[in-house]
């Protein structure tokens, strides 16, 4: 399966924390970067956001359709957006549009085996696969963008 981490754009400030809508600024980090995985996602990929505005801000940017699942909303466990995705069991790609910390951990639970102080860049996309080796399972990296690269 691929795993595929994209970091809500560049929010404003304020509360209450769900309603917080995107910035100008990162209104176009999200259109970049939806371009970039538009042209790079499968067309069958299943699509999660947290239920946060920030983050289907971001995802609206995409023109696919999506659904939002609480467990990915700010402050969720790594462990349930792996479950919510169905790591490493899956087939085909999912793409999860969510928050740090939640995501940054769950990328270094599956690359490191532990939660690490990995952060993913605002608007940007850490993109997983999982494959064995031998009769070993291993969490490969197929890209890491940032909208500045784009």
């Amino acid at each position: 399966m691929d795993l595929i981490l994209w970091r809500h754009a560049d929010a404003q400030d304020g509360e209450p924390d769900m309603d917080r809508p995107l910035t100008n600024k990162g209104r176009k980090q999200a259109e970049r970067m939806a371009a970039w995985l538009n042209a790079h996602l499968p067309k069958d990929t299943r699509i999660l956001a947290s239920p946060a505005k920030r983050t289907r801000e971001t995802a609206d940017a995409l023109g696919r359709d999506y659904k939002t699942d609480l467990l990915l909303a700010p402050g969720a466990e790594a462990a349930h957006l792996l479950a919510a995705v169905g790591w490493p069991d899956a087939s085909g790609a999912v793409l999860v549009v969510g928050h740090q910390p939640t995501l940054g951990e769950a990328a270094s639970l599956l690359l490191f085996g532990e939660t690490r102080g990995l952060s993913i860049k605002k608007g940007g996309v850490l993109w997983l696969t999982n494959r064995v080796r031998g009769e070993m399972p291993q969490t490969v990296i197929k890209a890491a963008m940032t909208a500045e690269m784009l």
